[in-house]
């Protein structure tokens, strides 16, 4: 009994080996595919840091001039737009500015901040699938190493096979040969 249950747990491991390490890589280049969109898409808005570094907080400097194309540099961008906004709303959110009574229509302010908010938003959005792809690629990673630490201890916990000899002179013959 105890031979075949050890049989069936080394089938079973081995096979929950083979199945982790196949789904590794699958979710590592899902992580890849999700750089390469999350870069591609950041890329096609062809978003840019001003020039002139005088323009720029202190913290921000170091982008000036530079394209908004990884996950890095849109959080970045997204503090500047954070300065930008604060600057024309006097540093209220938009949700302060619209409890203040108006005639009907946005204030330039109001507008600024709802723009300059959609868009900070969706720039940390970027920001934060990059992290998660490195995430992916990761336990892809892991998946695959335990994968194959699983597989590979499932193969060897496989019980060694025992020969009956159907005669006793077989079992002779079988003892002189392992001598």
């Amino acid at each position: 009994m105890m031979r075949k249950s050890r049989g069936v747990a080394s089938v079973l491991m081995a096979v929950l080996g083979v199945v982790l390490a196949g789904a590794g890589p699958v979710l590592a280049l899902q992580g890849v595919q999700v750089q390469r969109e999350v870069r591609h898409e950041l890329a096609a808005q062809q978003i840019a840091f001003p020039a002139d570094q005088a323009q720029l907080p202190d913290a921000l400097k170091r982008y000036a001039g530079e394209k908004v194309t990884t996950g890095g540099e849109a959080a970045a961008y997204a503090r500047f737009i954070s300065a930008q906004v604060a600057q024309v709303t006097g540093g209220k959110t938009y949700t302060e500015l619209s409890a203040q009574p108006t005639t009907g229509k946005l204030t330039q302010a109001q507008q600024s901040a709802l723009m300059g908010e959609a868009l900070r938003g969706t720039l940390l959005s970027a920001n934060q699938a990059e992290k998660l792809s490195w995430l992916l690629i990761g336990l892809g990673a892991l998946l695959t190493a335990i994968g194959a630490v699983f597989a590979l201890t499932g193969f060897s916990m496989r019980p060694p096979r025992i020969v009956v000899p159907d005669s006793p002179e077989a079992l002779e013959s079988l003892h002189l040969r392992l001598r």
